[in-house]
Order: C-alpha cells, then sequence, then structure tokens
C-alpha cells in the first residue's frame, strides 16, 4: 500500500472515532432525560406519551440552548445591520484585498463586532443536536416493542426510570417510526408532514433575512459583476433549504419530524423575540397592499 494512501486511512478512523466518542457521551443523558419527561406524562395520564415527551425534550435542549441562540442570533443581525456598509468597502476598494481587510476590520471593531464569536455558540449546538438529540430519537423511535424494555433499561441511570414495558409508539394515531413515505398510498393526508415541515423552514429561514429599511436603496450590481457569495448562498439556500429539509421529512420518521418542526417552532418564536419578523416583514406588506 503506497505510503500517500495511509492518511486518509488514518483520518477516516480518527474522525469515526470522534463521532462514536460524541454519541456516546451526549445520547445516554438525552435519553435519560426524554425517559424522565415520559414517566411524568404517564403518571398524569396522558395520552401519546412519548409523543408529547419528545416535544418536550425538544423545548427542554432549546431552552439549554436559548442563551447561546440568542447570541447568535444577536451577531448575525448585527452582521446584517452592517453589510451595505460593507459591499461599499468592496466596491470601493475593488482589487485591493489588503485593503478591503483593513477597512473591514476597522468596521468590526468601530461596531464591537467579532463574527469568529458566534462560532462557538454554533459548534455547541450542532454537536448536542447531531451528535446527541437526532441519534437518540432515531435510536428510540427504531426499537421494536421487544427490545424497547431491554435497550432503555440498560441506559437509563436509576432503576426508577425502568420501564416495566413497552411505550406505545403512536401519536393521534401516527406511527412515530413509520415515514410519509410508506403511508401517504392509505394516507395521503400524511404528505402535510413534510409540506408543513417545509414551510416552517422557510418561515425561519425568511425571517433571518434582516428587513430593507425604507430609505435604503438596494446596491444593484454593475454588469458583468457577479453577486457577492455570501449573499448569492443565502438568497439559494432560502428556498433551497426548506425542500431539501421537506424532502428529508418525507422519507423520516415521523417522530424525527415531530421533533424537528418542534426545535424549529420553537426557533421562529426565539427569532422573533431577537430581531422581529426580519425578512417576512416585507411580505405582509407586500399582502397588505394587495389587499
Amino acid at each position: 500500500m503506497p505510503s500517500s494512501e495511509l492518511p486518509a486511512v488514518n483520518l477516516l478512523e480518527i474522525s469515526m472515532f470522534i463521532i462514536n466518542f460524541l454519541i456516546n457521551l451526549i445520547e445516554p443523558p438525552i435519553i435519560n432525560v426524554l425517559v424522565v419527561f415520559y414517566h411524568g406524562l404517564v403518571y398524569l395520564h396522558i395520552p401519546y406519551a412519548l409523543g408529547f415527551a419528545i416535544i418536550a425534550l425538544t423545548v427542554f435542549i432549546r431552552l439549554i440552548l436559548y442563551p447561546l441562540t440568542a447570541s447568535q442570533l444577536k451577531m448575525q443581525k448585527k452582521m446584517q445591520d452592517i453589510a451595505p456598509h460593507i459591499s461599499k468597502i468592496k466596491e470601493k476598494h475593488k482589487g485591493d484585498m489588503k485593503r478591503q481587510q483593513e477597512a473591514t476590520m476597522a468596521l468590526y471593531k468601530e461596531h464591537n463586532l467579532n463574527p469568529a464569536a458566534g462560532c462557538l455558540p454554533a459548534i455547541v449546538q450542532i454537536a448536542i443536536l447531531l451528535f446527541g438529540l437526532y441519534p437518540a430519537l432515531r435510536k428510540v423511535i427504531a426499537l421494536g416493542s421487544k427490545d424497547t424494555v431491554l435497550t432503555i433499561n440498560k441506559t437509563v441511570y436509576s432503576p426508577a426510570l425502568k420501564l416495566s414495558q413497552a411505550w406505545d409508539t403512536h401519536f393521534f394515531g401516527l406511527p412515530l417510526a413509520q415515514t410519509p413515505a410508506n403511508l401517504w398510498k392509505t394516507m395521503p393526508l400524511i404528505l402535510l408532514i413534510p409540506i408543513f415541515t417545509g414551510l416552517f423552514q422557510f418561515i425561519q429561514s425568511k425571517m433571518m433575512v434582516s428587513a430593507a429599511k425604507p430609505d435604503e436603496k438596494p446596491i444593484e450590481a454593475k454588469k458583468g459583476q457577479q453577486e457577492d457569495f455570501a449573499t448569492s448562498f443565502q438568497k439559494q439556500s432560502l428556498y433551497l433549504l426548506p425542500i431539501m429539509i421537506g424532502f428529508f421529512s418525507y422519507g423520516f420518521s415521523i417522530g424525527l419530524s415531530l421533533y424537528w418542526n418542534t426545535f424549529t417552532i420553537f426557533g421562529i418564536i426565539q427569532q422573533y423575540r431577537v430581531s422581529g419578523w426580519g425578512g417576512l416583514s416585507g411580505l405582509f406588506a407586500k399582502t397588505n397592499n394587495n389587499l
């Protein structure tokens, strides 16, 4: 084997080790919290306890991450507010990257901005969601009735949290382990799940775009001039991301869609509290003008 191939193999092994380590570290506590919510709902005689436990767990994780998310959203809003100034800097010092960087850093300093500060909250959130909440829910939902009690009882930290019988994996008659792709022929209305999943994602994405000010004229690109990459990517992802999420929801289990929609709706509420309706305010204005 050529020596040039060894680093790639080692890098893959290291990556898999890190991923498995993070999942084994974060997944068990999340499952324990889910079981706590489940037992509490059962004690209160609330039907569809597993489905509501997933919602409660998602909100609980969102509340824990609230300070980090709020900090990230505030930083994002400030970056959007100074975006027109950055565009002017790029136009003024076109072709001189050094002057662009110096002027941009001076602008950041003037507005007391540190773009790198928004990276840490995002990394923490991704780690918890990608290596904890998502695999935990996927594992719990996919368990058959015979394996549920054995697997959960091995994972819980306290004997008081052990299950005496498998939980009901239905939520208002919908099987949490099934996908819309498998059910739409017999239940056509199940297609509303991926549709609403994509819609909620679009609302949140649109709110993350800062609203144009009444006295602010957009800077039009000159003929032959390409759009700024970040601006172009934001415009494309505004529509592509909701479509992708809706498509994935079509093939994902209903339980995962329940978690994702709860997470997104909570995110919409938080986004509104931090920066208002954002880009949606423009849609509201157009709707009022047409009425």
